[in-house]
């Protein structure tokens, strides 16, 4: 039979290439002569390999003729009987694998008088075949009295079914020598033969003895050519022997298919599924199997459902095998609750269908159900392997729950599986992330052959971690001779505690060639933006060549940690440039960026975002929403953002957000009201949460209730106050003037092991200013100096006590002092947002491009105020000049500069908002609440403490402040 599109597969009767040298060259010439050395007859005596496929005549598959037998004496009916049960009993021992119980039944064969037929001699090879006794199999071989085509195939079979490809090679040489052709049962394990042993070489030669003698007709053949092909990576051969295949079988379809997948090209596997659908060859459920695996590797879940579809039509959903291959593949492509409902339908899953659907459900973050079957599973009576622990051990890590995990480490000791590195990494990482560092450290060092997934995992327990640990591991890494991964340097680069040594760790990465990974990049900008080196993380992201949604993410939120919230508004324009999609994280980092530099006009626009990507009751991003809204002076807006969520979510984030924004905006009972609603709510408060209300209550001036939240902290909510809490009740105390109460509260606090910091000392001080006590206020100015010997707020506070008090010499000694240690006054400033960009003005600047405009508005509102009874208040300015001048200071004032730009700008809204570095000063407190009622128009400044919301004439903070 022609076969053109095979011209390579064609052997001439008489090859210059013998057959003889493809076979040595393809094993080890060694043990391959040896083979023959051991053989009945010396290799010297027969002929020479190379003849072999020249008289090589193969038998067609017609009725087989066996060769004539010597005469045997007629056998009686019991012999004829016995003869059948003993060949019965051995295909029973060699199915079972029953080696002594078929060492009996021999013995009692050879024994017994009975001269054996061709079936019980073949019975036996067989049998010892199958068990694994080849040399005891080729010795009944031997011993055989006339050997047929049908005991020499026994004998191939059995050492192919053992692996020994080589040797069933060498049998099917002996069996030519003996001159017994083979048929086409031989032919097709053979060909297995050859592809055990990778010999495609013999495999083509016999390939092309089949087409010469019409073997290639029999479906058998047919098929183990396919897969012997297949199997052997040489797959353009594999498709043009199944497509011309005189009649298509599934077995040939599936070897073909198989031999794609196996290769990992998944979509041409699929492509010659359909193709196959078109001959109209049934398929089955190997053929359904393979598929679904190639569609489980490359996550296609579409065609995965079509292919359950045909699964279902064709009667193969039932059958275990198609169904275990239909829970890997909705697990593969996360589709948990599919897997699920798969799953519960088959009668006995195993192991492996059992270990998918745990790995799935760990995947999907769905751990509490991955513990339910993990617990069902050992109920069945199913033993779990390492991939089964593997993947609970990872579900438990983020279940937090520890004593859980030391009993699932139990388990592993009792079956068995303590000692396998793969499992024991899991055990690491469980206990790493648990907190339990110490049992972590006992894992790693009872494995007796670590890797570095095993140093990736101890590693893993110091992320953001403060100590040296993780730098120190990394370093024994290299010792030991490891090569760090991106995994590696992920871990290290996230423990760094310095930025000298995240740049060494740089350096190695670049070293490696792996700067330009998008996940090592992402671990570099976090890195960098942690240490506030945002121009170096800048770097890392201008030299990316792709960056992904984590990366960009990763950009925006260093910024807008580093108080850099136009560079984070900068890429996350640039991010939608290159069509990335915003996730909550993405829209919550840049929503802080525009709250840090009050920037509502972007806000606006991020929020249009939110509402438009469907991202608006996700929490992360509700809580940066109300953020945003509050701390650019839209208390009401944040208020509606907050309602609207607020069924919706029981996120304590949520709430703190609006607690703290109502009171530093000077609602105070709102906050209050909205902490006992969260209560009832059964929302569980934390530190932060009572933050907020400590501020409320100094705010209001309530002092009872301020110490009955404070000191239930600890009584009801079991939450140890922080040192920030404690300032807070100096605050409560100080605002009110209640400086025995302060001082008392500072020596209980003392008692109780509690070191007033410098935040204390400078709320004290802060409330020594506001009530002219300059005694105290010395003392604890003094203090201050000594732990905070930089910062000029100190000295300015305490100057700013001796001038309220015409001390003038005391003033200047301060600032002399200040002078002398190079500390410089940071100057007073207010900034708007003014059509998406933002103004700022300096107290007595006259740089702005507007000035001459805004100082007329200003002397115009100035008239119509001292017609409202404003009379400059000039102890507000801290400077011995004359009191003309310091009117004039007072006139000018940042944010009174700031007011007069935005009215000469026709600002539309109908508040006007205003930012300001410094407290502000009584003078224009007064001043701002009667511009508010003389323009009909809200004006919202938030100064260094709070917000102060003018309206109609009065102040949010109701002058308490």
């Amino acid at each position: 039979m022609e076969f053109p599109e095979f011209p390579h597969l064609k052997m001439h009767l008489r090859s210059r290439t013998p057959l003889k040298n493809l076979f040595f060259n393809a094993f080890n010439k060694t043990h391959f002569i040896s083979l023959f050395k051991n053989s009945p007859q010396s290799y010297t005596q027969k002929s020479s390999i190379s003849s072999y496929f020249t008289s090589l005549q193969l038998s067609p598959p017609t009725p087989e003729t066996h060769s004539p037998l010597k005469r045997k004496r007629s056998l009686k009916k019991w012999d004829k009987e016995k003869l059948r049960r003993y060949s019965e009993k051995l295909r029973d021992c060699a199915a079972n694998r029953s080696l002594n119980e078929g060492k009996a039944i021999h013995k009692q064969i050879k024994e017994s008088d009975i001269e054996l037929d061709s079936h019980l001699w073949v019975s036996l090879i067989n049998f010892y075949a199958k068990c694994g006794c080849l040399s005891v199999a080729r010795q009944v071989l031997d011993e055989m009295p006339q050997k047929d085509v049908v005991s020499w195939t026994a004998l191939i079979s059995g050492f192919v079914g053992e692996g020994c490809g080589t040797e069933a090679l060498h049998l099917f040489l002996e069996m030519h020598e003996e001159d017994i052709k083979p048929n086409e049962f031989t032919i097709a394990t053979v060909l297995k033969a050859c592809c055990v042993s990778s010999n495609m070489e013999f495999g083509k030669q016999l390939h092309g003895e089949i087409l010469k003698s019409g073997f290639f007709s029999d479906g058998h053949v047919g098929s183990s050519l396919v897969d012997l092909y297949a199997k052997c990576g040489d797959l353009e051969n594999a498709e043009k022997v199944c497509l011309f295949l005189p009649e298509q079988n599934p077995v040939s379809w599936n070897s073909l298919l198989n031999g794609f997948a196996l290769m990992g090209d998944n979509q041409k596997a699929l492509n010659l599924f359909c193709k196959m659908k078109e001959t109209e060859t049934k398929f089955n459920k190997y053929t359904l199997s393979t598929i679904l695996k190639g569609c489980a590797s490359s996550k296609n879940l579409k065609v995965g459902q079509v292919l359950h579809s045909m699964a279902i039509t064709s009667g193969c959903e039932n059958e275990e095998f198609v169904s275990c291959n239909l829970v890997d593949m909705y697990s593969k492509c996360g589709q948990p609750y599919d897997a699920l409902k798969v799953f519960s339908q088959i009668k006995s899953p195993d192991v492996v269908t059992w270990s998918a659907i745990i790995s799935c459900l760990e995947q999907q973050e769905n751990q509490e159900k991955a513990t339910e079957l993990f617990s069902m599973m050992m109920s069945s009576g199913v033993k779990p392997n390492q991939f089964t622990f593997t993947s609970i051990i990872t579900a438990a890590k983020d279940l937090g729950d520890l004593q859980y995990s030391k009993s699932l480490h139990a388990c592993v000791h009792k079956y068995g599986f303590a000692n396998e590195t793969l499992v024991s990494n899991a055990l690491i990482a469980m206990y790493m992330k648990n907190g339990s560092i110490d049992d972590g450290f006992k894992v790693f060092y009872t494995i007796t052959h670590c890797d570095l997934v095993s140093w990736n995992s101890v590693l893993s327990g110091f992320h953001d971690s403060e100590t040296s640990h993780g730098p120190r591991i990394f370093k024994e890494i290299l010792v030991n001779g490891f090569k760090p991964n991106i995994y590696t340097f992920i871990s290290t680069l996230r423990s760094c505690t310095t930025i000298e040594f995240g740049k060494q760790v740089h350096c190695h990465v670049i070293k490696e060639n792996l700067d330009s990974d998008c996940y090592l990049g992402t671990a570099l900008i976090d890195m960098y933006t942690k240490s506030k080196c945002i121009k170096d993380a800048e770097k890392i992201v201008n030299r990316m060549n792709e960056i992904d949604l984590f990366t960009w993410t990763s950009i925006i939120s260093g910024c807008a940690q580093n108080n850099q919230g136009e560079k984070s508004i900068h890429y996350f324009n640039q991010m939608n440039k290159d069509g990335v999609k915003p996730n909550e994280f993405t829209f919550a980092a840049c929503l802080r960026g525009c709250s840090g530099i009050t920037s509502l006009t972007n806000g606006k626009k991020l929020h249009a975002f939110v509402i438009k990507d469907g991202f608006i009751n996700d929490p992360f991003v509700g809580s940066a929403l109300v953020d945003m809204y509050g701390k650019c002076g839209s208390i009401d807006e944040a208020g509606i953002i907050f309602e609207d969520g607020m069924e919706s979510h029981d996120d304590t984030v949520l709430w703190n957000t609006i607690i703290n924004q109502y009171s530093q905006h000077g609602y105070g009972e709102k906050a209050l009201e909205a902490f006992k609603t969260m209560l009832d709510k059964g929302i569980p408060p934390d530190e932060v949460t009572f933050i907020g209300i400590l501020s409320a209550c100094s705010h209001l001036g309530f002092i009872k209730i301020g110490k009955e939240h404070f000191y239930s902290m600890n009584e009801v909510c079991g939450i140890t106050p922080s040192i920030d809490h404690y300032a807070l009740m100096v605050d409560i105390l100080g605002r009110a003037g209640k400086f025995k109460e302060v001082e008392s509260f500072i020596d209980e606090m003392k008692l109780q092991q509690i070191q007033p910091n410098g935040l204390i000392w400078e709320t004290l001080l802060g409330a020594c200013k506001v009530h002219g006590n300059l005694q105290l206020g010395k003392k604890v100015a003094e203090k201050l100096f000594e732990i905070e010997p930089e910062v000029d707020s100190n000295y300015i506070m305490l100057s700013n006590i001796f001038a309220s008090k015409g001390m003038w010499d005391d003033v200047a000694k301060v600032r002399a002092k200040m002078s002398s240690q190079g500390i410089k006054k940071e100057p007073g400033c207010s900034w708007v947002d003014h059509g998406g960009q933002t103004h700022v003005f300096l107290s007595q600047d006259a740089s702005h491009f507007q000035i001459l405009e805004i100082h007329k508005k200003l002397k115009e509102l100035e008239e119509r105020v001292f017609q409202e009874g404003y009379v400059p208040n000039v102890d507000y300015v801290l400077h011995n000049v004359p009191e003309k001048e310091k009117r004039e200071i007072l006139s000018h004032h940042s944010e009174r500069l700031a007011l007069g730009f935005l009215l000469i700008n026709k600002n539309l809204n109908k508040k006007v908002r205003i930012f300001k570095n410094l407290r502000i000063c009584g003078d224009c407190h007064e001043y701002m609440k009667l511009v508010s009622r003389i323009i009909n128009r809200d004006i919202v400044i938030r100064d260094a403490k709070r917000f102060h919301c003018f309206k109609d004439g009065s102040c949010s903070c109701r002058d308490y402040w």
